[in-house]
């Protein structure tokens, strides 16, 4: 398990970091250099997205998902989750709030907790090591979310740290449920499972950049669907 160690130590260190420089980094590098992320996200979306094998079957997977998503309220539990973990943190380290309005908090978090936990590198490098015992994905994650992490917290605080918490749950998880999973797979459910997780991640570079705020927690359902609904699609549309 030493991949998700290593990714969540390096979110925490990052996060510590940023937020401890706080102002001391030019409010001009702040806002630039989220918007080179999100674009990075968009584009990781787009190198995803080109491995699509069955289009309708993830179109239906992201649909059904974002439904499920929508009637559980999952971004709003986040968004909640969010605002009791900026409460506490703001309560040891008031001066980290660099003037942020609750909203605008929430809208940045959310989409962090999203590029970090679901990011189709972080997923397929925790079950990689799974496999392999090849923790090298998620070294390079680690070294790509070290910054990430440390550029957001300049502006939301000590509260990215937290998210260092579901990242590695969820790296974890995955880990250990590789072998039990990937005999289950095909190349091509897995090709449908990057185009998804692709989609999620373009979705999550307009929201970072502010182009539009797309529900992209709502959509998170449609990453346990897409390999189920593309092996359905495989056996009873394209086998027929």
């Amino acid at each position: 398990m030493i991949g998700p160690i290593v990714n969540g130590a390096a979110v925490f260190l990052g996060s510590a970091g940023g937020a401890a420089l706080g102002d001391k980094v030019s409010a001009k590098v702040r806002s630039a250099l989220p918007m080179t992320f999100g674009a990075a996200s968009m584009a990781l979306g787009i190198a995803l997205i080109v491995k699509i094998k069955f289009i309708p079957a993830v179109i239906l997977a992201l649909l059904v998902g974002s439904l499920i998503g929508e009637l559980c309220s999952l971004e709003v539990g986040i968004q909640k989750a969010a605002s009791k973990a900026r409460g506490i943190i703001d309560a040891i380290t008031p001066a980290r709030s660099n003037g942020l309005s609750q909203e605008e908090f929430l809208e940045k978090f959310v989409a962090l907790v999203v590029m970090f936990c679901a990011s189709g590198t972080g997923i397929f490098g925790s079950m990689t090591e799974g496999m392999t015992s090849d923790p090298s994905l998620l070294f390079a994650k680690a070294l790509l979310d070290l910054f990430t992490s440390a550029i957001f917290a300049t502006t939301l605080g000590y509260s990215v740290a937290v998210i260092a918490v579901p990242q590695f749950i969820l790296q974890v998880a995955l880990l250990l449920g590789a072998r039990q999973i990937m005999p289950l797979t095909t190349p091509d459910m897995i090709a449908d499972f990057s185009a998804c997780g692709g989609v999620i991640m373009f979705a999550t570079g307009f929201r970072i950049c502010g182009i539009k705020s797309f529900p992209i927690a709502n959509m998170l359902p449609a990453l346990l669907l897409v390999m189920p609904i593309s092996s359905l699609w495989l056996q009873y549309v394209v086998a027929h």
